[in-house]
């Protein structure tokens, strides 16, 4: 089933549906708390709250804060984000966490950002006015994965595992969300800069978790899962460089192990390294099998882009009317 959200006016232009996205394990002490500032700041908009198997209040607080609670069994916020974007129906959507740490007075001028400026993503890059707002942690993480993905896809996001962001219909409706976990924060920035969406970055604040709020997110393990992805993205996005660079590896193996070989038959009309002859040549043929496979993926990879933009166009948009 669909769900219809309801309409907001965004500075005396059109009439657009906007849906507030929270997506919750376990944040009964916070939520209820966020669907009032959302509310607040977005009075026309619906809020609705997808709890993941919470084992506290969440579900009832976020109902008496007047949000649509809907559930999600299967663990992990990217199948709760995948859940939300097949179910709600909206023009813009505004994604935050449930944990109050995200500034909702800021959503307007996320929106109107996207609105003016005819954008599919506007990302809500965190500036934390107190040091323990954002541990060292998970800061050194950010920028350490943020640098990775600005250096190989593209230089658009400071703070790409932000999750406070801003879609648009066509953004939402042609995203192939593929993680389960936190890694999804990665999937938005790649796919926004793959396809050569429109996208900006403004800075929000960051607040302290209220005591009694625990983080989900855990630096190493997760950070090892983002890595991981990212690893897996450049050789589906970027399969030319990933297989080539191999390639030239195995190239660069194979001479080094050949080359004595070479040099002692040319003095001696013999080879007595069989051992290392045949390393040599099978690294070789290695390379060129890999060379092969990065022009051949490079191809697929092309044609798979062609695919995913024509279903981002199809997707369609009434913000640009």
């Amino acid at each position: 089933m669909t769900h219809q959200a309801t309409s907001i006016e965004v500075s005396g232009l059109l009439t657009y549906k906007v849906a507030v996205l929270l997506p919750c394990y376990n944040e009964g002490s916070t939520i209820g708390v966020v669907v009032k500032a959302f509310i607040e700041a977005l009075p026309h908009a619906r809020v609705y709250v997808y709890d993941n198997n919470s084992t506290d209040n969440t579900s009832a607080e976020a109902s008496a804060a007047g949000a649509i609670v809907r559930r999600e069994p299967r663990q992990g916020k990217g199948h709760v984000v995948r859940r939300m974007f097949a179910d709600i129906d909206a023009d813009i959507y505004v994604m935050a966490d449930g944990d109050n740490t995200y500034d909702a007075s800021a959503a307007p001028a996320l929106i109107q950002a996207l609105v003016a400026n005819q954008l599919d993503l506007v990302n809500g890059a965190r500036v934390a006015p107190e040091a323990l707002a954002y541990r060292l942690g998970h800061r050194t993480g950010n920028v350490i994965l943020s640098g990775i993905v600005r250096c190989i896809f593209g230089r658009q996001f400071r703070d790409m595992l932000s999750g406070y962001k801003v879609f648009s219909r066509r953004f939402v409706k042609s995203f192939p969300l593929m993680s389960k976990g936190f890694e999804i924060e990665t999937e938005f920035t790649v796919h926004a800069l793959e396809l050569g969406m429109s996208c900006a970055e403004l800075q929000t604040v960051y607040d302290v978790r209220p005591e009694g709020s625990e983080s989900k997110l855990r630096t190493i393990p997760d950070g090892i899962k983002i890595l991981m992805l990212i690893a897996r993205l450049i050789k589906d996005e970027k399969p030319f460089a990933f297989f080539a660079t191999l390639a030239l590896v195995a190239l660069l193996i194979g001479m080094a192990t050949g080359i004595p070989v070479i040099f002692e038959f040319l003095d001696t009309r013999t080879i007595t390294r069989l051992p290392s002859a045949v390393l040599s040549a099978g690294i070789i043929v290695i390379s060129a099998l890999l060379f092969t496979t990065a022009l051949i993926l490079d191809m697929v990879t092309k044609t798979r882009r062609e695919i995913k933009r024509l279903a981002y166009l199809s997707a369609g948009t009434r913000l640009w009317l």
